[in-house]
């Protein structure tokens, strides 16, 4: 990411702060209001957005960090901890929920003040839309995995606000006070199932997953136009890293080609590359005819 593209990314995450405050106060005041063990858990959940948001700006802003003498690579893939650390504390959430759903299935009641508690929950919930749908967008053009974590959470956190209206509004309508235990158990589960879903992908960036397959089908593509001059190109091997993806192949060319021709064709290759897939990191090496082909093959123009 650029230097403008860093700051926007670090002043979304920042603002995440005080905003997962406001809507955890309200909810909070939700549950206050009514008694509701369901209202309760969405706002045990909106602890750990506070924490998770705290935890995401700082991390940001190191992994954006420059490379240095110790991280030669760069400081990118700190983004994948935080995500993970989430995915943590989501399980952490579901567990909390569990454990006072369970104390309402014993002696469950009907909330107080339901109309009240519903409609201040139903406001951090809109705000929580808003703001996950602006985390997803950004996280996705700048590739920052803390933000996409981020905003996939708190959009499970719409997902449990709205069923947890529903089941609210059919509590009260039924007479049954059951529902409202029941109905923060079954938020629990899919809270668990958001936070395996970004514990696992966060995994996969740490582990130096390839970049995503269209994403290789553009780096193949700048290869093969570009490549003028080239007899072969193969080893092609990838890696994403947050924003930044880390790409190296073997480039063969005729063995009375000269260094300086080849070094052309390397920054023409570098330059289209750049252009398909902003923020690449290259390393290409070049070898005569004759070496024995290995790798992921990238058919050129021609071929």
């Amino acid at each position: 990411m650029t230097e403008p593209n860093n700051l926007l990314v670090q002043r979304i995450a920042f603002w995440g702060i005080p905003l997962a405050i406001g809507v955890m106060g309200l909810k909070l005041v939700a549950w206050w209001v009514t008694g509701s063990v369901a209202l309760l858990s969405d706002g045990l959940e909106s602890t750990v957005n506070v924490t998770a948001a705290v935890i995401a700006y700082f991390v940001i802003r190191y992994a954006q960090r420059p490379a240095d003498e110790d991280h030669q690579f760069g400081h990118h893939k700190a983004e994948y901890l935080s995500a993970v650390l989430e995915g943590v504390l989501i399980v952490v959430a579901a567990l909390l929920i569990v454990r006072e759903a369970w104390g309402g299935l014993v002696d469950p009641r009907l909330p107080d003040a339901p109309l009240l508690g519903l409609a201040i929950n139903g406001a951090a919930g809109v705000i929580n839309a808003i703001w996950a749908t602006l985390l997803l967008r950004v996280g996705t053009r700048y590739r920052s995995p803390a933000l996409k974590a981020d905003g996939h959470h708190i959009m499970s956190d719409v997902v449990t606000s709205i069923g947890v209206l529903i089941g609210l509004v059919l509590a009260i309508l039924t007479g049954y006070a059951i529902l409202d235990p029941l109905l923060a158990i079954i938020v629990a589960i899919n809270i668990l199932y958001q936070g395996w879903k970004v514990i696992s992908h966060s995994l996969g960036g740490l582990m130096d997953r390839a970049v995503e397959p269209e994403e290789e089908e553009a780096i193949k593509a700048a290869i093969a136009t570009h490549a003028a001059g080239v007899l072969d190109v193969h080893d092609l091997r990838t890696r994403r890293a947050g924003a930044a993806a880390f790409i190296d192949f073997h480039l063969v060319v005729p063995a009375e080609m000269a260094v300086g021709k080849a070094h052309m064709i390397c920054d023409r290759l570098e330059d289209a590359i750049k252009a398909a897939i902003p923020g690449a990191s290259l390393a290409i090496h070049v070898e005569p005819e004759g070496e024995d082909a290995h790798g992921l093959r990238v058919k050129l123009e021609g071929q």
